[in-house]
């Protein structure tokens, strides 16, 4: 689990505190007395080094946001401004625009002069204001461009795949003999980040989830056989599904990527609905957009330009088959239909993930600043981490259906994962 340094840290860090390069976080914390014993992962502790690889008064550094939109963006950009500017003293920060695209002086625009007086209020708006895009760049040419303009440090803020090309532009730039330190910072309203406990803006996006549910139980619950289905991230993780499902308490139905599900039959979602809508005359369906995909299948795979293969909408098909369904046993219903997608992702960090993302960036200034490079600053049981981007690549966090938080929403909803429930 050793991380990759440019080479012998020879600067006094002007900081006065320091977390001792040997420290080291076990990935497992539990230890089972019925469990073969097995080795567990050993990450790096982050923080602040005693000595710098980098001279503070000679470095530039630069930032880049990728994939899709999550809130907390801002808040990053701004604590990593921040903490070079005034905990290191670098003078010269700039902002790539456009996702990897801007790393490219053909395709991109001038990169952006970061400063405190600029990122003074941004924090307080969703979104980035670097932009952001999906999709590769060519490494050779914005290696190029990196090392013309003397950045000697890149942030990368994204998911995986954002990493993934982070690690490439790393090793571009070693094989140049250019001492570029990369270091990512894990986003995805997701939570789906291997090795990463909680990424910046899930708990926005379970609040803002929570809200809308509150609005559509109350659709639900203000007709006769009212129905309300919404429709939420997750693609290959219901980790919002299942959170927002624990905090609202008014879901009757959760459906997570994890678990599939039928529609037809004694064990389907259609049955199970008709019995709560006799028995209750009103129900919510929470679905994550990656749940249900295997029942529409078929038909012309179509990718991102991330290379992510586009999902089918579950929430409109669910909302065609219900309708279709209760039409057919002749049950009069009121449908409502729901999708906060886009708001909630786009929306301000809370307090929570603002401070979250405070800590992400700082440490990710300290690993850069020591010559760390190729890592992504993790964390476990509370501690932050450096984790090799190679160990986190190809890897996806998912449900653990024994969890609490997987537990916490059966016990809300009262289904079973085996089957649904019979009220």
């Amino acid at each position: 689990m050793d991380i990759t340094v440019l080479g012998e840290a020879r600067y006094p860090s002007p900081l006065n505190y320091y977390v001792n390069d040997e420290a080291r976080v076990p990935f497992n914390v539990i230890i089972d007395p019925d469990a073969p014993p097995a080795e567990t992962l050993l990450f790096e502790v982050a923080g602040p080094r005693r000595k710098l690889f980098f001279d503070p008064a000679k470095t530039r550094a630069g930032i880049v946001t990728c994939g899709g939109l999550c809130p907390g963006l801002n808040n990053v950009i701004r604590s990593l401004v921040l903490q070079l500017h005034h905990g290191y003293g670098m003078r010269e920060i700039l902002g790539f625009t456009n996702g990897y695209q801007g790393l490219d002086p053909w395709r991109g625009s001038e990169p952006i002069p970061l400063t405190p007086e600029f990122v003074e209020d941004i924090h307080k708006e969703g979104g980035t204001v670097l932009n952001s895009s999906r999709g590769p760049v060519d490494v050779s040419v914005a290696v190029d461009n990196l090392i013309r303009r003397k950045v000697d440090i890149l942030f990368v803020v994204g998911g995986d795949g954002t990493q993934r090309g982070g690690a490439e532009l790393f090793r571009e730039a070693e094989l140049r003999g250019h001492a570029l330190a990369v270091v990512g910072i894990p986003k995805t309203i997701d939570n789906d980040v291997a090795f990463v406990t909680g990424t910046f803006g899930y708990v926005t996006a379970v609040n803002e989830a929570a809200k809308t549910i509150a609005c559509a139980h109350t659709e639900a619950h203000s007709v006769l056989n009212g129905i309300s289905v919404v429709k939420i991230m997750g693609r290959n993780a219901g980790f919002i599904a299942a959170g927002a499902t624990v905090a609202s308490q008014d879901v009757n139905f959760t459906l997570v990527p994890e678990v599939p599900f039928f529609l037809e039959g004694e064990r389907g979602l259609l049955g199970a609905l008709k019995r709560r809508i006799l028995r209750r005359a009103h129900a919510v369906i929470l679905v994550a957009e990656g749940a249900g995909q295997h029942l529409m299948a078929g038909g012309e795979e179509k990718h991102d330009a991330s290379g992510n293969l586009k999902l089918k909408d579950v929430g409109l098909f669910l909302r065609d088959r219900i309708e279709s369904y209760f039409r057919a046993e002749n049950i009069p219903f009121a449908l409502r239909y729901f999708d906060p997608s886009y708001t909630i992702r786009s929306v301000p960090a809370c307090a929570e993930d603002a401070i979250l993302c405070d800590f992400y960036a700082r440490n990710a200034v300290h690993a850069a600043m020591a010559g760390k490079t190729g890592l992504v600053i993790g964390q476990h049981h509370g501690v932050f981490t450096h984790v090799p981007i190679d160990l986190l690549a190809g890897q996806k966090k998912q449900l653990d259906l024994n969890s609490p938080l997987w537990q916490g929403a059966l016990a809300s909803t009262g289904q079973s994962i085996a089957r649904f429930p019979s009220e």
